[in-house]
């Protein structure tokens, strides 16, 4: 039985609310700036309470009719294209993985070994590392500013696929031989026992490739060029203009907020899953 100390007590809840403080700080900074106009920003000091500007600023955010140096695209089309991006990111990765980690242990074919470890290997390949090829692919296909250029160089994911194997070869095997007894095939085996099984997992793996895909910079930054096809995040970095060129950082820190909403609603409303998913033993 561990024992219970007070005062360990009160000094976790306050190194938990100082490391609150300090996360929460900077976003605490980014509404309120969101909250002023952009004149009242840059004067020093910089306001600390919300100001009277937050719809217009918004407004200006969502329909882009800001008058900054930088990209004055519409916020509101840039999430779309992140929402979507996220989702066929999320969706494709999570569907690609089950039948990959289904075919490897429920299938007998050659070198199925082989097909596991080939899969396995690619985690030593980020996308960092792969970028040249990949895109010289995409381009020659002509799928520069499309979704498909964004969302199908990243679709498959060698971590999924195992995470789904290691949890397929717990499934026991009196199970298997059940189902195979009473006539279902592999995909009704697949569709009615694996995937309801399989639910939690799903949904901690979405919550993980959600957020992976709504946060891709570097491949979006080089696979779009068009404004209408920005991922939110990669517009935010072409709105702030380089040199003496003035920003407008007001509505900068509105899209930064508006960037973080998406995220931060889809952990929150599967936060139990999520957990479930991660620590559940019992399937």
């Amino acid at each position: 039985m561990v024992e219970r100390r007070p005062t360990l007590g009160i000094l976790a809840h306050i190194v938990m609310i100082l490391g609150i403080l300090i996360v929460a700080f900077p976003v605490y900074l980014a509404f309120i700036a969101s909250t002023h106009t952009a004149q009242d920003i840059v004067q020093a000091p910089m306001p600390l309470l919300p100001g009277s500007n937050f719809w217009a600023t918004y407004s200006a955010a969502l329909t882009g009719s800001g008058n900054g140096a930088g990209s004055n695209a519409p916020v509101g089309r840039m999430m779309l294209v992140s929402l979507i991006t996220a989702l066929v990111i999320s969706i494709g990765k999570i569907a690609i993985s089950l039948l990959s980690a289904f075919a490897i242990v429920y299938f007998r074919f050659p070198f199925k070994g082989f097909f596991f470890w080939a899969i396995f290997v690619t985690l030593m390949l980020p996308v960092e590392v792969r970028i040249g090829p990949t895109y010289q692919v995409v381009s020659d296909l002509g799928l520069l500013n499309t979704y498909a250029g964004l969302t199908v160089p990243l679709i498959a994911s060698a971590t999924a696929t195992f995470l789904f194997r290691q949890f397929f070869l717990t499934v026991p095997e009196e199970l298997v031989e059940a189902a195979r007894m009473d006539g279902a095939g592999p995909m009704r085996f697949f569709k009615d026992i694996l995937l309801p099984l399989s639910k939690t997992s799903i949904a901690a793996l979405f919550v993980i490739q959600f957020i992976y895909g709504w946060n891709q910079y570097l491949w979006p930054l080089l696979a779009t060029t068009s404004e209408d096809m920005y991922p939110v995040v990669i517009g935010i970095k072409r709105m702030i203009a380089g040199g003496e060129g003035g920003n407008e950082w007001n509505i900068v820190m509105a899209t930064v907020i508006l960037a973080m909403l998406p995220p931060t609603a889809v952990v929150v409303l599967m936060q139990r899953w999520f957990v479930k998913g991660l620590v559940d033993t019992e399937k």
